[in-house]
């Protein structure tokens, strides 16, 4: 189950003349910017990161520092991964309607 298509959560305001990271969310085709974490990749493509497991609330991350691990994000290779602190990087497929991701 994929999330609903709602406006992203984050706009890019500056830094935007860094190259260019291709990667996939969901199966469909997306881009972000190199040194962009995996949660700012995912947030400027959806209004949300994953939803909540138990409850099905919409996540989008908390503490920023991969301490309270609210940003787990599945690859397509069912590898999970802390989407604040992890890069994105070239070619990665990233699911967030998965349940547990």
């Amino acid at each position: 189950m994929s999330l609903p298509k709602l406006q992203p959560l984050l706009h890019r305001v500056a830094e935007t003349g860094r190259a260019a990271v291709l990667f996939t969310l969901d199966g469909q085709p997306a881009s972000a910017l190199a040194g962009d974490t995996v949660l700012t990749a995912v947030l400027t493509q959806a209004a949300q990161l994953r939803r909540n497991e138990f409850s099905g609330a919409p996540r989008a991350g908390f503490c920023m520092m991969g301490a309270c691990q609210d940003c787990w994000i599945a690859t397509e290779q069912g590898e999970r991964l802390r989407a604040c602190s992890t890069f994105i990087a070239p070619g990665m497929a990233l699911v967030t309607g998965r349940s547990g991701a």
